[in-house]
């Protein structure tokens, strides 16, 4: 329930950002004195709408977005005004006969209103809601995740896996974990009276421990367990090694004690630190600037992950890695809302609307990013005509681009496709 509310939540969020960013577009052109005449949020039947200055504001039945009509966009425009009867880029507000930086602005408006939109999201995290510590994780408390059966005594790679081996029951020493019942859940008080506060402790510990009997103390729900057990020498990777797990030699291991368990650490769990308004600044523009690098990032590797969405959509396992939609996004939002892990959503929220932004500025038709290139082409077109004493070749023909702008609607619309699709049929889920 808590993740249904949740994935609703969050897009209402998105579709927000998007009303938002088409509001960006339409009061910057107001602003201006550009004549706009609709704004609706939604797409399909109308469900109400009103009149206002000569403005029609409504709501629209189908929540996938918004949109925003300024009139006389390009001086090819042929929708007919209905106050006048005439087409639209004739009128004297139009948008295609203000100076070039003034369009720019309108038409940036979109993405401006995103980075702001993130902006402050990212503020208001670091500065009040606080993020999880990462350098602090061993102050949180060793809570069990997985229990093996048995414990390794060794590094063996496994081609298969691509990691270490699984241990064998039949052959590996029963692992103490086991042995003690320990369930998921459970927390590690203490081992020898010795307190465990942190997985950095239990690995400490249970490295003196090796070939020991000890008490282990533990906590189910409210109530404090202990049992004995011997703990068993094994060798296993050096917590600092970077080596790849096909490459790893004896130099990259230690000889080490295992329970046999693995540690439920999850991000929400660590120790949270707030800013504040002043130093959340600071914090904000660093994080701002990660984020751009990483969408850039992400967008080039865009086409080498196609191929796993299609391996996904068929059935093969989903990359986490690869491209979400809005739709797979929103799941996403929806599952840490379920698990109350605030920070991420936001940061999520934030890095969606940089996404947003930064895409939406691709100098290519349909996008805002095409227009702006179109509108300044034609200046400098003009100016070198004018220093060279020719005559002003005038505005781009936005029909001859047509096959060009119909050929980045099929792509993007392709792509659209396929990351609904998988995110329908196999989803990326945190669970």
């Amino acid at each position: 329930m808590m993740a249904a509310l949740g994935i609703v939540v969050f897009a209402l969020g998105i579709l927000i950002a998007v009303a938002l960013h088409e509001a960006g577009h339409f009061w910057s052109a107001r602003w201006f004195g550009m004549k706009a005449t609709r704004y609706f949020i939604g797409f399909g039947p109308t469900i109400f709408a009103f009149k206002r200055n000569g403005v029609e504001y409504g709501l629209k039945a189908l929540p996938f977005g918004a949109f925003v009509k300024i009139v006389g966009m390009t001086p090819a425009e042929e929708d007919i005004d209905p106050e006048t009867g005439k087409p639209g880029a004739d009128d004297p507000k139009a948008m295609w006969r203000y100076p070039v930086w003034k369009r720019t602005i309108v038409m940036a408006a979109g993405s401006i209103t995103h980075f702001a939109l993130a902006l402050i999201t990212l503020w208001v995290l670091f500065s009040f809601v606080g993020i999880p510590d990462v350098n602090r994780a061993n102050e949180v408390p060793v809570k069990v995740g997985a229990v093996s059966q048995c414990v390794s005594k060794t590094y063996v790679y496994d081609p298969a896996t691509r990691t270490q081996k699984a241990c064998d029951p039949s052959t590996d020493p029963k692992s103490p974990a086991s042995s003690l019942g320990l369930q998921p859940g459970d927390i590690i008080v203490s081992i020898n009276n010795h307190p465990i506060q942190g997985n950095q402790a239990l690995r400490d510990e249970l490295k003196n421990d090796v070939g020991q009997t000890v008490v282990v103390q533990y906590k189910r729900g409210t109530e404090i367990r202990s049992g004995e057990v011997t703990i068993p020498e094994t060798k296993r990777l050096k917590q600092d090694t970077q080596t790849p797990a096909d490459k790893v030699t004896d130099a990259d291991l230690e000889r080490a004690g295992l329970l046999g368990i693995t540690v439920d650490l999850k991000y929400k769990d660590l120790p949270v630190v707030r800013y504040g308004a002043v130093d959340g600044v600071g914090q904000t523009a660093s994080m701002t600037a990660s984020l751009v690098g990483r969408t850039f990032e992400s967008l080039q590797a865009i086409p080498q992950r196609i191929p796993n969405l299609f391996s996904a959509i068929l059935g093969g396992e989903r990359d986490p890695e690869t491209p979400v939609s809005v739709v797979g996004a929103s799941r996403i939002g929806g599952e840490l809302f379920e698990l109350g892990d605030w920070a991420s959503l936001l940061m999520l929220f934030a890095t969606l609307n940089l996404f947003f932004g930064i895409f939406n500025l691709f100098p290519l038709l349909p996008m805002d990013g095409g227009h702006i290139a179109i509108a300044w082409f034609e200046r400098v077109r003009s100016f070198i005509a004018a220093r060279r004493g020719r005559p002003d070749p005038g505005r781009v023909d936005y029909y001859k681009l047509a096959p060009i702008t119909l050929a980045v609607i099929g792509v993007l619309g392709v792509f659209v496709l396929l990351t609904v699709t998988a995110d329908f049929v196999n989803p990326i889920t945190l669970k």
